[in-house]
């Protein structure tokens, strides 16, 4: 039986604060075993994320579950290689689906307060599993405040800029795109917001605000919802969102989600 006595680790303490690879330890060149096959684990949930497809017939079923209609589109993206190789395809809506929203648009007659449009963006997986539930929490909120709420738009093969066109030819006053964020190394599930104010081609990312890391280990959903609800209400109030709108808020001031 050896005599020696295993060196205490001193970067336990610190790992129980932060999901960033730190204090790992080293076997001679490289990593010890453990922490090189949680890398390798990690890498390939980051390109499952990227690459699965979203299960929108899954979505739908869970957002029809909450009353709510959903449009199907798509972006002019064909499928998975073209959206990653040509970003500005995914921006943009094909022309079937532009048609679609125009018919309903005109079958309306009049815009709306706000739009949602949902995308699979880099995170399928994201949108899978946090979309849904984040729409529960924001919807009824919304709607008890007085705002007229667009159709759920879902866009496949569709990055942020694509709420721009839906939000334009929908006339709503805002969008709000809900997408799955670039997966890293420490989460492969990360959902994002984008707030323009009055969407059209063209508009620039400084021309919206951004709400991310809304994950299981991150951002709740009633903190993301209240942000939301907030940065709405106030980019309504200015006429503007971007980085002239500020989250300014003191405790208390956003409503309660569900009140």
């Amino acid at each position: 039986m050896s005599d020696e006595i295993e060196p205490a680790d001193e970067w336990a303490q610190l790992r129980r604060y932060t999901n960033a690879r730190i204090g790992l330890g080293r076997s001679g060149d490289g990593l010890p075993t453990k922490p090189m096959l949680a890398f390798q684990l990690d890498h390939a949930r980051a390109r499952d994320a990227v690459h699965t497809p979203l299960d929108v017939a899954a979505l739908e079923a869970q957002l029809a579950a909450q009353g709510r209609e959903v449009i199907r589109l798509r972006s002019r993206a064909a499928d998975r290689g073209t959206y990653l190789r040509r970003p500005d395809l995914g921006r943009q809506l094909d022309e079937g689906s532009r048609a679609a929203l125009a018919t309903h648009a005109a079958e309306r007659g009049r815009g709306y307060d706000m739009v949602f449009v949902i995308a699979d963006g880099l995170s399928a997986r994201a949108v899978q599993q946090h979309a849904a539930r984040l729409l529960g929490h924001v919807l009824p909120t919304l709607e008890g405040l007085g705002w007229s709420i667009g159709p759920l738009v879902v866009v496949e093969q569709g990055r942020v800029a694509v709420g721009d066109e839906a939000g334009q030819i929908v006339r709503a006053q805002q969008v709000a795109v809900l997408v799955g964020e670039r997966p890293g190394l420490s989460v492969a599930d990360s959902l994002g917001i984008y707030l323009t104010y009055e969407p059209r081609p063209g508009r620039t990312d400084a021309e919206r605000n951004c709400i991310s890391n809304i994950h299981g280990a991150g951002l709740s959903y009633g903190e993301a919802g209240e942000t939301l609800i907030y940065l709405a209400s106030e980019a309504r109030r200015l006429r503007l969102t971007g980085v002239a709108l500020k989250d300014d808020r003191a405790q208390g001031d956003a409503p309660a989600l569900g009140a």
